[in-house]
C-alpha cells in the first residue's frame, strides 16, 4: 500500500468516526408538543427531595406566535404542581427556552395554601409577616406605596433544575417562593433575568450561569447559601436590598457591567474571591456581619462602601484597585478591619477614600516584607487627600512590623543555622524538623514563605513559628553576636519612639508624657532642697507648703496620665517606658544623696538661684542649668526665698525650664557649695529634655497640616 493510499484511509476513517459526533452536535433539541408533554407529567422522575418533571434536553417553544401551546403548557403544569399531594418539582435541564418564561403561571398561589404541609405552612407564614412589618415601615416612612407592595407570592414546593439550560426570551421569578432547591449551573439567560423579591428556603445554585443582559435580584431574600461561583453578568446586574441569611460566595465572577449591592445584608461570609468588576460597583448602606472577601479581586472602576457598616474583617488580600474606592461614612464596629496585604494600588491612578482620622486606623497589615510599596503609596494617598493624620496611622503601622521585624532578627532562631534540637523547641516534630535540615543542605532558604513549599510543613505550623524564626546566610559567631546587639538596640529605640509619641503620630501623647516627667522631677528638686536634715537644726518645709506641692504635681501628672491614657495605644506600656527613664537613675541619686548626708557651707541656703533683673516668660532653648561663672553675671542671680508662700511655684519653673527650656523665670542651680549627685540629678533631667525636645519638634512637623505639607511637597 502506497504512502498516499494509507493517508486517505486514514483520513476516510477519521471523517467517519467523528461526522455522527459533529451531526449530534448540530442536531436540534426536539420540540415539545402537548402530546408529550401529558404523559411527561404524569410519570414525575424521583429525586432526592422530591419527585421532578422531566422537561430535560427538549426545545420548548413559548413564542407569543404559539399561544395555543402556551396557554395549556402553563395550565397542564400548574395543575400538576398544585394538585400534587408531594412536592412536586421542575426539570428543565439541557432544554432551550424559545420565548419569555413567566415562573407566576407555574406555580401555587399563596392563597390556596391546602396542600402545603404544616412546616412548608409555618414557613411561609414567618415570611408573610415579614413582608407585612415591611409593609408597614414602607408606608410610614412614605418609602413606597401600599399598591406597588407584593400582595402574595406563588410558591414552587418542589426542586428547581435548571442545569445548562438556554433561555433565549426574558424569564420572570418575581415574588417566587422557592421551597425546593433551585439548580441553575451553567444557564444562559440570553435576556432580561428577573428574580425580584424571590425566597430561596434552601441552597440556591446559579454557578457557572451567564446573564447575557440584567440580571435583577431586587429584595431578594436567600435563607440558606446562595452560589454565584464563575457567573459572567455581561450586563447591569442589581442585588439591591437583597438578604443572604447565611454565606453567599461570587469566586471567580465576571462583572462586566455596573452592579449594585446597596442596602444588601450579609448575615454570613461573603466570598467575592477573584471577581473582575469592569465598570463600578455599588455597596452603599450595605451590612456586613461577617467577614468579605475580596481576596485576588479586580476593581477597574469605582468601589464604593459609602456608610456601609462592618463587623468583620474586609479582606483585600492581592486585590487590585484602578479607580476610586470610597469607604466614606462607613462603621467599623471593634474588631473589624481593613486587610490589605499585596493590594495593588498606584496613588497616582487610584483613590482611597475615608473619613479623616477613622479610615487609617482600620487599615492593617500583617507582616512589612512584600508591602513595603503599599505602604509608601497609601501614605502618598492620604497625603495628597490632606489626611495627615491617617498617612501618619499608616506609617505608624508600619513602624510597628518594623519594629516587630527587629526583635524576631535579634532573638530569632536562625533556621539555615538551628540544630535539628533548637527546632524541636519551637514545636516542630522531628520529621518537620528533618526536612528543614535536608532542604538547607542543598540551598539555605531565604524566605519564611519558602517554609509552605516543603510537605511536611503546613499553614497551621509555619503561622505558630513564623514570629519566632528568621532566615539569614550563616556567619561568623562574633559577627552574629554583634549583629544581634546592634538589631537589638535598634529595637529598643524603635519600641521607645513607638510607645512615646506613637512613632511622632501624636503630640498630645508626647505632652502626657512631658507633664508625667515634670511633675516627677519638681517634687525631687522640691524634696531635695527643702528636705535636708532633722537634727541638730531641721531644715525641712512645712505642712502648708508640703500640701501644695503635691497636689499640684498630683493635677500635673494627672494631666498627663489621662492623655497618655486617652491617646496610646498600649498605655501601660508608655507607663512603662516612661518609669524606666524617671525612676532607676534619679532613684538611685536621690537614696545615695541622704544616704552620705550634706554637710557644706551655705547649708541654710536653696540650691536654686533665679535672676532677678527680669520677670517674664521665656524661651530658653540655649539655656544650661547651672550660674554662669563671669562674676558680673553671678551678682544677678540671687538665692530663691524659703520664706515666701509661693516659694514651691519654683520648682515646677525650674523643672519646666529645665526638660522644656520654657518657664516664667530664669532658674538655675548655684555652682559653689552644691553636692555633685545633686548636680549628675539635674544634668540627668536636662539631657533627657533636649531627647524630649527633639522629639516633641519632630512629632509637631508630623501633625501641623500646614508644615506637612512644606516638608514633603518642598
Amino acid at each position: 500500500m502506497s504512502l498516499q493510499t494509507f493517508i486517505l484511509v486514514l483520513i476516510t476513517i477519521l471523517w467517519l468516526w467523528l461526522s455522527p459526533i459533529a451531526i449530534a452536535a448540530d442536531t436540534p433539541l426536539p420540540l415539545l408538543t402537548l402530546e408529550e408533554l401529558q404523559p411527561r407529567i404524569k410519570s414525575p422522575i424521583p429525586s432526592e427531595s422530591s419527585s421532578l418533571i422531566d422537561l430535560r434536553k427538549l426545545t420548548i417553544d413559548l413564542r407569543p406566535e404559539n399561544q395555543p401551546f402556551i396557554d395549556s403548557f402553563y395550565t397542564q403544569l400548574q395543575t400538576a404542581l398544585q394538585k400534587s399531594d408531594n412536592p412536586l418539582g421542575l426539570d428543565l435541564s439541557n432544554s432551550t427556552i424559545q420565548g419569555s418564561l413567566n415562573f407566576a403561571r407555574l406555580g401555587l398561589q399563596t392563597t390556596d395554601q391546602s396542600s402545603l404541609t404544616p412546616a412548608e405552612r409555618d414557613q411561609l407564614n414567618r415570611d408573610r409577616r415579614r413582608n407585612a412589618r415591611l409593609r408597614t415601615l414602607s408606608q410610614s416612612l412614605l418609602i413606597t406605596p401600599s399598591s406597588k407592595l407584593p400582595q402574595q407570592s406563588t410558591i414552587l414546593r418542589g426542586a428547581l433544575r435548571l442545569n445548562n439550560t438556554e433561555f433565549l426570551g426574558t424569564t420572570d421569578f418575581t415574588n417566587t417562593f422557592f421551597l425546593g432547591r433551585l439548580d441553575a449551573t451553567n444557564a444562559k439567560f440570553n435576556q432580561t433575568s428577573d428574580w425580584s423579591q424571590a425566597r430561596f428556603s434552601t441552597i440556591a445554585n446559579f454557578s457557572g450561569s451567564t446573564f447575557a443582559q440584567s440580571a435583577k435580584f431586587r429584595s431578594t431574600i436567600f435563607f440558606k447559601k446562595a452560589e454565584f461561583n464563575q457567573v459572567n453578568f455581561q450586563a447591569a446586574t442589581t442585588f439591591q436590598n437583597t438578604e443572604f441569611q447565611t454565606s453567599a460566595t461570587f469566586s471567580q465572577t465576571q462583572f462586566s457591567n455596573n452592579a449594585n449591592f446597596s442596602r444588601t445584608k450579609w448575615q454570613g461570609n461573603a466570598d467575592f474571591a477573584q471577581t473582575h468588576w469592569t465598570s463600578s460597583v455599588l455597596f452603599t448602606k450595605a451590612k456586613f456581619n461577617q467577614s468579605l472577601f475580596l481576596t485576588n479581586a479586580e476593581f477597574d472602576q469605582a468601589l464604593l462602601f459609602r456608610e456601609t457598616q462592618f463587623n468583620k474583617l474586609v479582606n483585600l488580600r492581592g486585590a487590585t484597585i484602578q479607580g476610586r474606592a470610597d469607604f466614606s461614612y462607613s462603621q467599623f464596629t471593634n474588631g473589624a478591619k481593613l486587610n490589605v496585604p499585596g493590594l495593588h494600588f498606584d496613588s497616582d491612578n487610584a483613590k482611597l477614600i475615608g473619613d479623616p482620622g477613622r479610615i487609617g486606623q482600620v487599615i492593617t497589615v500583617p507582616t512589612i516584607q512584600g508591602n513595603e510599596t503599599l505602604i509608601r503609596e497609601l501614605i502618598r494617598n492620604f497625603r495628597k487627600l490632606e489626611q495627615i493624620s491617617d498617612a501618619n496611622q499608616i506609617d505608624y503601622t508600619a513602624q510597628k512590623l518594623r519594629s516587630r521585624e527587629l526583635l524576631r532578627r535579634a532573638i530569632g532562631i536562625n533556621l539555615n543555622t538551628a540544630t535539628a534540637k533548637k527546632l524541636q523547641s519551637l514545636g516542630l516534630n522531628t520529621t518537620q524538623a528533618n526536612a528543614i535540615l535536608k532542604r538547607r543542605e542543598t540551598q539555605p532558604l531565604q524566605t519564611l514563605s519558602e517554609l509552605l513549599s516543603l510537605g511536611e510543613i503546613d499553614l497551621a505550623t509555619y503561622t505558630r513559628v513564623r514570629d519566632r524564626v528568621m532566615t539569614t546566610d550563616p556567619r561568623p559567631l562574633p559577627i552574629e553576636i554583634l549583629n544581634r546587639i546592634g538589631l537589638g538596640i535598634r529595637w529598643v529605640g524603635t519600641s521607645a519612639v513607638l510607645v512615646l509619641s506613637r512613632n511622632g503620630t501624636s503630640f498630645w501623647l508626647v505632652f502626657g508624657v512631658g507633664l508625667v516627667s515634670v511633675a516627677y522631677f519638681a517634687i525631687l528638686f522640691w524634696l531635695i532642697d527643702r528636705a535636708r536634715r532633722r537634727f541638730p537644726q531641721p531644715i525641712l518645709p512645712t505642712l502648708t507648703e508640703t500640701l501644695s506641692v503635691l497636689s499640684l504635681a498630683t493635677l500635673i501628672g494627672s494631666l498627663g496620665m489621662v492623655a497618655i491614657f486617652q491617646n496610646a495605644d498600649r498605655p501601660w506600656s508608655t507607663l512603662a517606658w516612661t518609669a524606666l527613664t524617671l525612676i532607676p537613675i534619679p532613684g538611685a541619686i536621690v537614696l545615695q544623696l541622704y544616704r552620705v548626708g550634706r554637710y557644706h557651707q551655705s547649708l541654710n541656703l536653696s540650691y536654686f538661684v533665679e535672676e532677678g533683673t527680669l520677670r517674664q516668660l521665656r524661651l530658653l532653648i540655649g539655656r544650661l542649668p547651672i550660674v554662669p561663672l563671669y562674676p558680673a553675671f553671678r551678682e544677678r542671680y540671687l538665692p530663691i526665698p524659703w520664706d515666701r508662700h509661693w516659694n514651691w511655684l519654683n520648682y515646677f519653673d525650674f523643672s519646666f525650664n529645665n526638660f522644656l527650656r520654657f518657664g516664667f523665670n530664669d532658674i538655675r542651680i548655684r555652682d559653689e557649695f552644691l553636692p555633685g549627685l545633686f548636680t549628675t540629678l539635674v544634668w540627668y533631667q536636662w539631657s533627657l529634655g533636649t531627647l524630649y525636645i527633639a522629639l516633641l519638634l519632630w512629632t509637631l512637623s508630623r501633625t501641623i497640616p500646614g508644615l506637612n505639607l512644606l516638608i514633603y511637597f518642598r
